[in-house]
Order: C-alpha cells, then structure tokens, then sequence
C-alpha cells in the first residue's frame, strides 16, 4: 500500500489530470448504465415491501376473521345453553308449589331469552363485520396478485438489463480500480466529493468554447492558458470542477 502511495505521488502533475479524466470516463460509463436500468431497483425494492405488506395485511384479516368465527361459535353454544335453560325451566315450572317459585321460573326464563336475544344481535353484528373482512381481504388478495404480475415483469426487465450490462459494467469497474491506483488519496477523494456534489456526475471537465465543459462559465484567458500548461490542477471559481484543456481529453478543438 506505501509503494502504490509513493507510485502515485511520483506521477506528474499531467498524468493525474490524464488519470482524472479517464477515471471520469470510466465512472460516467458505469452512470450509463445505471441509467439505462433506471428507476428499476428501487422500483423492484418498493414493489417487494408493498408484498410483504400485503401478505402481512392478508394473514392479519385471516386472523380476525377466524376471531369473528370464533366469537360467533361462542354465542352460538350460548344460545343452545340458554334454550336447554329455558327448556328445563318451562317443565319445571309446570310442578311449582308456590308463586314464589313461579316466578322466579319466570324470571330466568326472561332472562334466559334476552340473552339469546343479545347472542343473536352480537352474531348479526359479527356476520356484518365478517363480511366488510372479506371484502377487505378480497381487495387485498386482487391488488397482491396485481402487484406480484408488476413485480414479477419488472424483475425480468431488471434481471435482463442486468445480464446485459453485467459483464461491461465489470470491466469498467476493474480499470476504475487500476485507474484510482495511479492517483493520490487526497486528489481521489477530491475526485469522489466534488462528483457528489456535480448534478451530472462530472467532476473532470475540458474547456468548451473558452467556458468551463461543467457549468459554462467563461474562463479567462490567462487561467486557460495556466491549464493547458498542466503544471498544477486548477478547478473551475464557479462550479469547483477540475479543470482540463481539450487535447488532454483527445478533442480536437474547433477553429475559431
């Protein structure tokens, strides 16, 4: 690692702005092809939470549902319960000996039935809601089958871009690394910063017309000749982009 530090401190001030710029070209070719996949990862990852989010919402309305069923179940045997009740009751209330048995005979029986009353009004209330749950779970389970179809294209549209671009994409991620090799950490780092900063990703730029390739700011003449010198890296007063001349970048300028 000290070799490849003192190699890259060695190199002149013309071969790092030459590295810079073939560096740019190479991690500018990678952005290509991550725009040409676009905003399919993210739109792979989003569809792959709102699944999970389906699926989730699906086994919690199973859940309830089974809930529902089970609390229906339970009012059900209540009913039964209080009608052996009132069963018992009316026959025993045929043998009472006094009125005070009579009506207290009554008086469970009455009570007996407005339970089954209640029962019967907590299962229609349950059947109403067991009905909304299977409406929900119905609309959940057509915009899950929806989204796994949209997934499941959008996966296949990736993967193919991918087996496309994988193999170029490769390449060029290993002449980055040679590349970055050549160039000193601070300069790189410079390098990674200022490309964060650049909306377009270009942290290396030629002149254009007597204007900076990045932001298109004039430049003096006296400073663009101090770049065609490549004595020392001079970035751009404006934008803060690295600056270089034409030939350095293989362009050969028009006439003026």
């Amino acid at each position: 690692m000290a070799e490849k530090t003192q190699d890259a401190k060695e190199i002149s001030v013309e071969q790092k702005l030459k590295a810079l710029y073939d560096l740019q070209t190479i991690v500018s070719d990678i952005d290509k092809i991550k725009i040409l996949r676009g905003e399919l990862p993210g739109e792979v990852q989003d569809l792959e939470d709102e699944i999970i989010g389906l699926q989730t919402r699906l086994k919690n309305i199973e859940t309830e549902i089974a809930n529902i069923n089970a609390e229906i179940a339970k009012r059900n045997q209540n009913m039964a319960d209080s009608n052996a009740l009132i069963a018992k009751y009316k026959e025993q209330i045929d043998n009472v000996r006094n009125n005070r048995e009579f009506d207290y005979l009554s008086k469970e029986i009455e009570f007996q039935s407005l339970e089954i009353e209640l029962a019967q009004k907590n299962i229609r209330d349950y059947s109403v809601a067991i009905e909304r749950k299977n409406e929900e779970y119905e609309k959940s389970k057509y915009l899950l089958e929806d989204k796994t179809i949209v997934l499941n294209e959008k996966k296949e549209e990736l993967d193919e871009i991918i087996v496309e671009t994988k193999q170029e994409e490769e390449r060029l991620r290993e002449d980055a690394k040679k590349i970055e090799a050549m160039i000193e950490s601070r300069l790189l780092q410079a390098f990674k910063r200022i490309r964060k900063n650049a909306h377009n990703g270009l942290a290396v730029v030629y002149i254009q017309r007597d204007a900076c390739g990045g932001c298109f700011n004039k430049i003096p003449a006296q400073r663009q000749l101090d770049i065609r010198l490549r004595k020392k890296i001079i970035v751009c007063e404006h934008c803060g982009r690295i600056l270089i001349d034409p030939e350095l970048a293989g362009v050969v300028e028009e006439s003026k």
